[in-house]
């Protein structure tokens, strides 16, 4: 059984997690202004670009993914943990990353996304559903 009250339905990871995401937030968008508006686009500041765009993206979604998963979790069932949180941000974080870099040489598509997210949807469910199973 969990330690928090069922009126709050605020476990304290999640409280970790919000607190992580206002770091990355801050980490992620500082990183990006210091890379757009200083270096050239060159190969080893694009890797930077991509690690400081993932990493304000993961931190954006974050309290947005935390929202859905409170919200859309029936009142009986137990809260994702924090790392869920995190994992899902993170699947956002790769998605949008991935969408740039195909966007480099021109190949990114409406069905390239489309089928890029669903795979990683997909993901998702399984883990999810695997979790869901030894709980």
């Amino acid at each position: 059984m969990s330690s928090y009250s069922n009126e709050t339905r605020t476990p304290p990871d999640h409280v970790g997690v919000i607190l992580a995401s206002i770091l990355l937030i801050i980490v992620g968008y500082a990183g990006l202004y210091i890379i757009i508006t200083t270096q050239i686009p060159r190969v080893g500041p694009r890797w930077i670009f991509f690690v400081c765009l993932f990493i304000a993206v993961a931190g954006t979604v974050m309290p947005v993914i935390r929202y859905l998963n409170v919200r859309f979790t029936p009142v009986g069932k137990r809260l994702p943990n924090g790392g869920i949180i995190v994992r899902q941000s993170a699947w956002v974080g790769l998605f949008v990353v991935t969408c740039f870099w195909l966007q480099i040489p021109r190949v990114l598509s409406l069905p390239i996304m489309f089928f890029l997210a669903l795979a990683l949807v997909i993901i998702e469910i399984f883990l999810r559903s695997r979790e869901l199973a030894r709980s």
